[in-house]
């Protein structure tokens, strides 16, 4: 689907590491090119015509984003580096601040670094504790686990829409649901969700939510942050300088911007931003709902054809996403990820950012593959060609 629109697979490379970052269309190129060779200038900064057009591109994305995510308003849209940066801003700038010692976090042993790092460093600062909602037998969230996790000290559920490793898709709004019943703030990481299927952050009653651009065919270096407009307004900026203040005198008086500028200090990524816009016009004629049945049709299938496969053993064979963790027996994650190389097929392979779940899985390292709509049962046949060979084990060593 589209492959004519991404340059590197003109060639014979066969890319499985889409949940890391996914390739680029050739879209990308002409908003970038415009921004560096016919208008450049700073973003609200200038009074002239090239910084002009420089707002009115670097505004109107947030329109693009606040629709594809169906948010209330623009000002309900923050940029930021991607979605660790967006974590960080809430965790640092509002949670710190909202949370007492004694409350309760909310995780699951599935959740990526940037879901749990910031978490443990506030649990060190201010005394909170955070503990996990346990997991099913096929290593995914139900929402009756969800309810028995839950007590009078949990004040916040922060967890993945999909996650990176296992692929499970979890039920947000009746998790948001639930928890508002409780009084209890949800955050959710959107990584691995938005780029693949329709989110709708008002019909789920999202708290916030962050999400990046290079897991949906953008840049690196750009992400967003997604919250409601009044717990945006109570939420301080933990990175300050240029460009979100009003005023700052010798007094030691100063005042922050409004929602959601404050929180946007320095030259941004401006050029990433505008090609951002442009990305997701380019997702949207595709249509979300599309990529979504398709990668499904293509797991199903990469599935099926691996489960042939003797020495393959799969982690997650039950979900609903296009992420396929595995190892072959015997063969350490890392060697068979190289060994595939050779084969220019790229898979990831190691714990993913995911440390703790090898509680759950039994295992620390996994390769895994994970699925875009320019992928191709083409492709995963090569995959499976290249695993079923006899001499795998005396190539690799």
């Amino acid at each position: 689907m589209h492959r004519e629109d991404f340059s590197m697979l003109d060639g014979n490379l066969i890319y499985f590491d889409n949940g890391a970052t996914t390739l680029k269309p050739k879209v990308i190129m002409e908003p970038i090119h415009e921004y560096y060779n016919t208008y450049t200038a700073s973003a609200h900064r200038g009074d002239y015509d090239n910084s002009l057009i420089v707002d009115t591109n670097y505004e109107e994305v947030r329109t693009l984003v606040k629709d594809f995510i169906g948010a209330s308003s623009e000002k309900e849209i923050v940029y930021t580096s991607g979605t660790t940066d967006s974590i960080n801003k809430i965790v640092f700038g509002f949670f710190k601040n909202y949370l007492v010692k004694g409350d309760e976090v909310l995780l699951t042993k599935s959740e990526h670094a940037s879901n749990v790092l910031p978490w443990f460093l506030l649990q060190k600062e201010i005394g909170i504790k955070v503990n996990f909602i346990e997991l099913d037998n096929d290593h995914k969230v139900t929402l009756d686990n969800v309810r028995k996790s839950i007590n009078s000290n949990t004040k916040v559920i922060s967890i993945a829409h999909v996650t990176n490793v296992i692929g499970d898709v979890r039920d947000i709004k009746s998790i948001t649901n639930l928890a508002h019943q409780n009084n209890i703030l949800v955050l959710v990481d959107g990584a691995q969700s938005v780029p693949h299927i329709k989110v709708d952050v008002v019909d789920a009653d999202i708290d916030f939510m962050a999400f990046s651009a290079h897991k949906m065919c953008g840049p690196t270096g750009v992400g967003i942050l997604y919250g409601k407009k009044d717990l945006l307004d109570k939420t301080t900026p933990i990175i300050v300088g240029g460009g979100m203040n009003n005023f700052f005198d010798i007094d030691g008086s100063y005042e922050f911007r409004e929602t959601p500028n404050k929180f946007e200090a320095g030259t941004p990524n401006i050029e990433g931003v505008i090609a951002f816009g442009r990305i997701i016009k380019y997702l949207n004629s595709i249509g979300i709902s599309n990529i979504y049945n398709y990668e499904l049709e293509l797991r199903e299938y990469a599935v099926n054809k691996l489960k042939e496969i003797e020495n393959i053993v799969i982690y997650n064979s039950n979900s609903d996403s296009g992420v396929i963790a595995f190892n072959y027996k015997d063969i350490f994650a890392q060697d068979l990820a190289i060994y595939l190389n050779k084969y220019r097929i790229c898979v990831r392979a190691g714990n993913h950012c995911a440390k703790i779940l090898k509680e759950e899985l039994g295992v620390k390292n996994t390769c895994r593959i994970s699925l875009y709509f320019y992928n191709t049962k083409e492709e995963v046949d090569y995959l499976v060609k290249v695993l079923t060979n006899s001499n795998i084990k005396e190539e690799l060593f």
